[in-house]
C-alpha cells in the first residue's frame, strides 16, 4: 500500500498527479488526513476527501509513504509527531519515502536527509538539515526521492513508479498517458 499523506494546506497537484499515475500503475494508493477531519483543504483552496484518518490506520502494509509539499501543508506534517515517529521507524527499516516542493523540509527538519542528496522548492534548501542540495528536478538517494515542485509532479511520480514497479510498468503508463516516446 501507498499513502500519501495530507495536511490542511497541501499542494494539490503535488497530491493527484502521484496518486492518478500510481493507481495507473496498479499500485494501492490511500489518501491520509493528519488531522481528525476526512475533508482537507490544499493551499488552493480545493477540498479533497483523504480515504482515511492517520489515527484510524495501520500502517504495517506501506511499501511507500509520499509527502505533498505547499504551505501551510508542509509545516503542519512538519508539526505531527505521530507522522515523525512513523517516518522515522518506516525510513530505519528502509521503506522508501518520497517528498516533493517544500515537503523535502520535513524530512530535514527531522534530521532524516542526513548525508543524502535532496532537491526541494527553492529558498527551502536551509531546512535540508545535514544533506546535500542539489537544485535537481528529481533527485533519488537510495529509498529518498524528493522533487523541486509543482512542475516535477509528473516526473516525482515516475520515479516512484519506477522504484516500486520499474521500468516498463512506468513506460506502459506513460504511453497509456500519451507522453511522446524520446
Amino acid at each position: 500500500m501507498v499513502y500519501i499523506f495530507l495536511a490542511e494546506g497541501f499542494e494539490a497537484i503535488e497530491m493527484t498527479v502521484p496518486l492518478d499515475m500510481m493507481r495507473r500503475a496498479g499500485l494501492e494508493v490511500n489518501t491520509i488526513s493528519i488531522s481528525d477531519e476526512f475533508l482537507v483543504k490544499s493551499s488552493q483552496g480545493i477540498p479533497v476527501e483523504a480515504d482515511d484518518l492517520f489515527d484510524n490506520t495501520d500502517f504495517s502494509d506501506a511499501q511507500l509513504m509520499v509527502l505533498p509539499g505547499g504551505q501551510p501543508g508542509s509545516d503542519n506534517l512538519h508539526a505531527h509527531k505521530g507522522l515523525k515517529n512513523l517516518l522515522k521507524d518506516f525510513l530505519a527499516q528502509g521503506g522508501p519515502v518520497g517528498a516533493i516542493c517544500a515537503a523535502p523540509t520535513v524530512l530535514g527538519r527531522h534530521g532524516f536527509l542526513e548525508g543524502r542528496k535532496a532537491t526541494c522548492y527553492p529558498g527551502c534548501e536551509g531546512n535540508l538539515k545535514g544533506a546535500q542540495y542539489t537544485g535537481s528536478f528529481v533527485e533519488q538517494d537510495g529509498n529518498i526521492i524528493t522533487a523541486c515542485g509543482p512542475a516535477a509532479s509528473i516526473e516525482f511520480a515516475g520515479a516512484l513508479i519506477r522504484l516500486l514497479c520499474g521500468q516498463d510498468v512506468l513506460d506502459q503508463v506513460r504511453d497509456k498517458m500519451q507522453f511522446p516516446r524520446v
